[in-house]
């Protein structure tokens, strides 16, 4: 549970960069994520370029994290697959599987969401080149937190919520 706890939403960053093997355990990590069928709909695409990274804040109003941060990892999905409409569930794991060990690394991210809104998705597939059946689910900013990363506030928990049958 620590993880789950100090996960937070992390917005600026320190220009040091994110090492390859830290890349390789944060989606060894999204990658074990359980999916339909294990049908594994993800895709990954590891953007370093400043550039490209400007390109991708353009592609949503909520994206601006990805001109602050030396990584962006592009969270794509595969449409051909054997359960297409559970292919979002399978992505929304993934992505939190990966944010999870983020926090374990001692870095911060933050979920930029582009599925399913249409105009994001084909903006963001563009600045990426995405072949045919391959779309952007979301975007993750990704550094070393410029300031230490403070736990989301107070327990979510909520007894209410619980309805007991």
């Amino acid at each position: 549970m620590n993880a789950i706890e100090q996960r937070a939403s992390v917005r600026q960053y320190t220009d040091e960069p994110v090492t390859d093997e830290e890349v390789r355990a944060i989606l060894r990590a999204a990658m074990a994520a359980p999916s339909a069928g294990n049908q594994q709909p993800w895709e990954f695409y590891v953007v370093r370029d400043a550039g490209r990274r400007e390109t991708l804040a353009a592609c949503s109003p909520y994206a601006k994290p990805c001109l602050r941060a030396p990584l962006v990892l592009a969270f794509c999905q595969r449409r051909d697959v054997r359960w297409p409409s559970m292919v979002a569930q399978d992505m929304g794991a993934c992505v939190e599987n990966a944010l999870l060990e983020v926090t374990e690394l001692g870095l911060g991210a933050v979920w930029m969401g582009i599925y399913p809104e249409e105009d994001r998705v084909r903006a963001t597939g563009e600045a990426l080149a995405l072949p045919d059946g391959l779309e952007t689910f979301a975007l993750v900013a990704v550094g070393h937190p410029d300031k230490p990363v403070v736990a989301q506030g107070p327990s979510r928990f909520d007894e209410g919520r619980i309805h007991w049958e």
